[in-house]
């Protein structure tokens, strides 16, 4: 776990840096590694164990509903609001890992693969799974419990985007069915290129470091699949934001006659332009930053256990962690010009916490005095 005073890099910090830092604080006692580990051991869940619709592959998920729940309520506290909507974000991150029940993941190295939930800054569901199970297997059944945990704290969804794992017909009526408005990568195939060739409204956009071209068309998607399972009562159509740019090797796309590549969006939004679906569906690349300060300031690149659940316990409070500091950033930034709500933990550390001082007796009390110009109250 991220020690902020220490700069620890893992919970065995504790017993090193962290005490070292604080054992002159008359109001603090620091618990020993030994002892936060197995208290971490004492809340793991068992882990389940699931098979998909088509295969046989097992599937090792760890679901912890209690610690879901109470980072819901942590958040409703600091000031997630029932009066409101929110954007959610759903995403799977890598976490590579040698432990001893780690699987080979899609990348070819060990490691996990959890599943996180985000709205704004904030980790609101964490599940974790194997790394041999992708981000696109079970994913229905991991939103469904997410959805459900957010309905139960009274947590309304506005807004969902996702990457191309959640472009499958029954997580597309899921969050249709949840939310107002949805925005989905759609995964490339022959129907959807066929379509696509259909576009022509295309228009040029500049984006950024070079220049492309825009387009929008209505789709019917899954009617394979649909046919298939006769189904097609099931059948919705949805808004198609595409954007093409020139390939540098010149291929011809076979159903578009094009040398482009496309990126395309699935959205029931009419009413924003195409041009602010895309804006707002590329918003969600903050959560790769947010992955990178979980791994990198909160421990997630050093997971202290050998078993899958009990990782699990881990991930779920050092996501509390990041809540919290976030909230508390917030906070301080409003009060102390230095401080910016971006502030990364190690820039905090050098601007708030790593400053000289030392408990005096003065009046039959003890006091701290900071030396410098910042004006604290103690």
């Amino acid at each position: 776990m991220q020690t902020c005073a220490s700069k620890g890099d893992c919970i065995e910090d504790l017993g090193g840096n962290f005490h070292q830092h604080l054992k002159n604080n008359r109001y603090i006692e620091v618990p020993s590694p030994d002892r936060v580990l197995d208290r971490f051991k004492e809340l793991a869940l068992p882990k389940d164990i699931f098979t998909a619709k088509r295969g046989t592959k097992l599937h090792q998920f760890s679901l912890y509903h209690y610690l879901n729940e109470l980072n819901l309520k942590l958040l409703k506290t600091i000031g997630l609001s029932e009066t409101r909507s929110y954007i959610l974000d759903y995403d799977n991150t890598l976490i590579y890992t040698n432990k001893a029940d780690s699987t080979r993941t899609y990348k070819a190295n060990n490691g996990y693969c959890p599943g996180v939930g985000i709205i704004g800054h904030n980790i609101v569901f964490i599940e974790n799974r194997n790394g041999n199970s992708d981000a696109k297997t079970l994913q229905y059944q991991t939103l469904s419990r997410m959805f459900t945990m957010l309905k139960e704290q009274n947590i309304k969804i506005d807004a969902f985007r996702a990457d191309g794992a959640s472009y499958q017909l029954d997580v597309v009526e899921l969050v249709s069915q949840n939310t107002n408005k949805f925005y989905l990568r759609a995964c490339m195939s022959g129907a959807l290129a066929k379509t696509i060739a259909l576009i022509n409204n295309w228009e040029k956009v500049d984006l950024g470091n070079e220049i492309g071209f825009r387009g929008e068309i209505e789709f019917t998607p899954f009617i394979r699949t649909l046919k298939r399972n006769k189904q097609l009562d099931r059948l919705k159509t949805y808004r198609l934001v595409v954007t093409k740019v020139e390939r540098d090797d010149k291929q011809i796309n076979m159903f578009t006659n094009e040398a482009y590549l496309y990126s395309a969006i699935l959205t029931n939004d009419y009413q924003k332009t195409k041009n602010e679906v895309a804006q707002f569906y590329n918003q969600r690349g903050a959560i790769e930053k947010e992955f990178d300060a979980l791994k990198n300031d909160f421990g997630w690149n050093n997971l202290p256990f050998s078993k899958l659940e009990q990782n699990t316990v881990f991930l779920l409070f050092t996501a509390m962690c990041r809540n919290l500091y976030n909230y508390i950033i917030t906070k301080f930034s409003k009060n102390f010009k230095y401080l910016k709500s971006n502030f990364r933990i190690k820039k905090f550390i050098f601007r708030f916490i790593t400053i000289p001082a030392k408990w005096v007796r003065s009046s039959r009390r003890q006091a701290l005095r900071i030396y410098g110009d910042i004006h604290f109250k103690t």
